[in-house]
């Protein structure tokens, strides 16, 4: 009876697992059952390999402090791609997460979606092509979501993201007039508020509109939740008022992410401390305030990873107070202690090539100037000024070297005879000790090979035989051989350096002889070597 009541109980759990998984039937147990699939096993392993592949770009994203940061930390190529190639493993992960939950579990019936979870799976989809710059694959998701989903609690999310596609496909305009009926027609949350703001403000500053930019984002640093946001928000500020010559007013922004400290990332604050000197007027007054505010930053083991642009301040500060040579060493701190900052590299290198032009060094200056280069991108209005400047610079050490070896011959050839002499005397004995070390050092790396060739196992195997068939003595012949005669060619007549010395038998069977061969006769030890 037991055994026929499990039997029973198995089937009908059986029939309604099927009964259940089956997305054509609009029941409450399908609903849920979708649903929950949807949301605890394929969203949400999605879910995580979209945060790991947002956790990975942030990781390995580099902001470039020398120009406007962007609203969005997210690195975007030139090329506008379609298809998934090179591309982020994770985002890959959660695009087929979302793909499999929208394939398997979503719930058409009678063009109305009943799975409640459905919208979600197009919103990782799209938020994974966006991530992976597939701007207008990730368009397609979110218009679906808006056009297909009008009950969705994901609207306005939705809305915000499909903006930020239309900013990154460069239509501006579209995006703030969808943005801006967005905040008058709906009822955002605090944070979906602060992200429409930023990207309000990202548009904007695209369109350099840099005012209106200012107190968009100005909104969004007060409305976001998010202390890393409110950091960087805050950051782009002071450097859009510095954009408008505002210095005041970039100060206090700077100051806003100096009293965040740890709550946001230390590199916004390292950052807003160094552009709050730079904008600080340095007087008699406030040079040594200035000067014990730099070391502090340089001596706080917290900002090791930031040394690079700490250096390069102490170096422009000592070299406006005329500390030549303490900027000069600060200006080469900062380029030891650069990692991967060619913009850095290339400022650095280029205050010390002006540095060098203006006191006549212009061999140094053109090698500096050389190094600037390697740092800039070609295509670029900075590396074709610096080409230019460096094409002009070799034309004045060209003429430069012919004026220093001029004055060199002109200097040697006011001496005295006895004097020039020794000079010549000492230059040869030079080059002679010179030539000695080379071969000393030349036949040292022989002999040391020959010696620990010996010791090895295939010395120790040949000692003792035939002169060709042991390695060490065929190795010593070879090398005295090429001591004495150089390297030669395997030919006829190969000890003679000259062959039209070779005496020549014409057709006739005479001999031709040149004049000059008769006076050249191999040495005895030629002829016995």
């Amino acid at each position: 009876m037991k055994l026929q009541f499990k039997i029973i109980i198995t089937a009908v759990s059986a029939g309604l697992v099927l009964s259940a998984c089956s997305t054509k039937k609009d029941a409450f147990l399908n609903r849920n059952w979708h649903a929950m699939n949807t949301k605890y096993n394929t969203l949400y392993n999605g879910g995580i390999a979209f945060e790991q592949g947002r956790e990975e770009l942030n990781a390995n994203y580099q902001d470039d402090y020398w120009d406007i940061l962007p609203i969005e930390r997210l690195e975007v190529t030139e090329d506008v791609k379609l298809d998934s190639e090179d591309n982020n493993p994770n985002f890959i992960i959660a695009e087929e997460k979302a793909t499999k939950a929208i394939q398997k579990h979503s719930m058409d019936i009678k063009e109305e979606e009943r799975n409640p979870q459905t919208d979600e799976a197009f919103l990782l989809l799209g938020k994974a092509r966006y991530f992976d710059q597939r701007y207008i694959p990730a368009l397609e998701a979110f218009n679906y979501v808006l056009n297909k989903y009008s009950e969705s609690d994901k609207l306005n999310e939705a809305n915000i993201w499909r903006e930020k596609v239309n900013i990154r496909l460069e239509n501006e305009e579209l995006a703030i007039k969808n943005l801006k009926r967005l905040m008058k027609l709906e009822d955002l949350k605090d944070q979906e508020y602060a992200d429409a703001r930023a990207m309000l403000a990202q548009a904007y500053v695209n369109l350099k509109i840099i005012d209106t930019a200012i107190q968009h984002l100005k909104v969004a640093s007060y409305y976001t939740k998010k202390n890393p946001e409110k950091g960087r928000y805050y950051y782009i500020i002071g450097q859009l008022y510095n954009q408008l010559q505002h210095k005041d007013s970039a100060g206090y922004a700077f100051d806003r992410v100096i009293e965040l400290n740890r709550k946001s990332p230390r590199v916004y604050m390292i950052n807003a401390h160094l552009q709050k000197i730079k904008n600080t007027e340095l007087t008699n007054e406030n040079s040594e305030e200035l000067w014990e505010y730099l070391t502090d930053l340089e001596e706080n083991r917290e900002n090791r990873p930031f040394l690079d642009k700490i250096y390069r301040q102490l170096a422009e500060y000592h070299l406006e107070i005329g500390s030549d040579s303490l900027a000069l060493d600060y200006f080469n701190r900062s380029l030891r202690a650069t990692q991967n900052e060619p913009k850095l590299n290339a400022l650095n290198y280029e205050n010390l090539a002006v540095y060098n032009f203006d006191h006549n060094e212009y061999k140094a200056a053109g090698l500096y100037y050389d190094s600037v280069l390697t740092n800039l991108h070609e295509n670029t209005k900075k590396h074709r000024s610096i080409k230019k400047k460096l094409d002009n610079l070799e034309d004045v050490i060209k003429y430069e070297d012919i004026v220093q070896y001029a004055d060199s011959v002109i200097t040697l050839y006011d001496l005295p005879k006895d004097k020039q002499i020794a000079y010549f005397e000492a230059h040869i004995e030079g080059l002679k000790k010179a030539r000695e070390e080379a071969q000393k050092k030349e036949v040292q790396r022989i002999t040391d090979g020959f010696a620990a060739f010996t010791e090895s196992k295939g010395g120790k195997e040949n000692k003792g035989k035939f002169y060709f068939y042991n390695i060490t003595s065929l190795g010593y012949g070879k090398n005295d051989f090429t001591n004495k005669w150089g390297n030669r060619t395997l030919e006829d007549d190969w000890r003679w350096s000259n062959k039209s010395t070779i005496a020549i038998a014409d057709e006739n069977g005479d001999t031709i002889v040149d004049a000059v061969d008769q006076e050249i006769d191999p040495t005895d030890e030629e002829k016995f070597s």
